[in-house]
């Protein structure tokens, strides 16, 4: 799944796909380089950051998936909490709805993804971006986030989703310390214990920063190969990721598809019987 940022604020490459035509550019080059899923976003959900309306989000998106809906033969995601920003996005070509929230930002999203009949990412998170990192507690996070989604996977049957069509992720990142991004890494397996694919999003991530030593403070890239930048993540997101294709991830979002995906294979070709 490649990353498509629609936005001026993204904490891994700054707004540099924020118009419409750079951002549809981009979305065909990560397809050229082997992205079987496209995901557009129009809210920057780094730590920190503040919402924006669904009139804003559908402003930078729409535009992006109707050419998209179009142009491309990828199965096209959107990255949302809001409802109404997912319904007008089926409407021009999406068919899948990426929320971070699991449906509870919006009592009216997982109503909409059953009538709908797309596919559905329901993600874990501790918080909100403007609040998910100030301090993020757990005792076990493996059985409290797995248990979590095992709610929210209860709520969506019971409004009608297909589970066939449910991916659920663990939220590397979103109101986790550390310690807590490896333990889900480290005992990914226990996740398969709730029947539904894995996606996992770990590109660039800040966690990678933390362990190499690097500080992840800058928020746009950088010519200096000795920075800190999220783009100076590359090899340490590529290690992540193996060990999602060996934990059973069965799709994996990521901002740079071609070295990703040569990864995924070599790490999945490794862990074959």
């Amino acid at each position: 799944m490649g990353v498509v940022n629609v936005t001026p604020d993204s904490f891994s490459d700054g707004g540099r796909f924020h118009a419409p035509a750079a951002a549809v550019t981009h979305a065909l080059d990560l397809e050229a380089q082997g992205a079987a899923y496209l995901d557009v976003g129009g809210e920057s959900t780094r730590p920190g950051a503040d919402p924006v309306s669904a009139e804003v989000e559908l402003s930078r998106v729409l535009p992006v998936i109707e050419a998209l809906a179009a142009e491309s033969s990828a199965r096209i995601s959107i990255d949302t909490t809001k409802a109404d920003v997912a319904a007008a996005a089926i409407r021009a070509g999406a068919t899948m709805v990426n929320d971070i929230s699991a449906g509870l930002a919006d009592p009216a999203m997982l109503p909409l993804v059953a009538e709908a009949g797309v596919e559905y990412v329901a993600m874990h998170r501790q918080g909100v971006p403007a609040d998910m990192q100030d301090d993020p507690r757990y005792g076990d996070p493996v059985a409290e986030i797995t248990d979590h989604l095992r709610e929210r996977l209860a709520a969506c049957f019971s409004v009608g989703i297909d589970l066939d069509r449910v991916w659920l992720d663990p939220g590397i990142g979103f109101g986790k310390r550390l310690e807590h991004n490896l333990a889900l890494l480290r005992r990914l397996p226990e996740l398969h214990s709730l029947g539904c694919n894995l996606l996992l999003g770990v590109s660039r991530k800040s966690f990678i920063g933390h362990i190499t030593g690097a500080e992840q403070q800058e928020r746009q890239p950088s010519p200096d190969r000795n920075s800190p930048s999220p783009l100076q993540r590359l090899g340490g997101t590529a290690a992540a990721l193996a060990t999602c294709v060996a934990g059973g991830a069965a799709l994996l979002r990521v901002h740079d598809v071609a070295p990703m995906a040569e990864a995924a294979s070599v790490a999945y070709a490794l862990n074959q019987d």
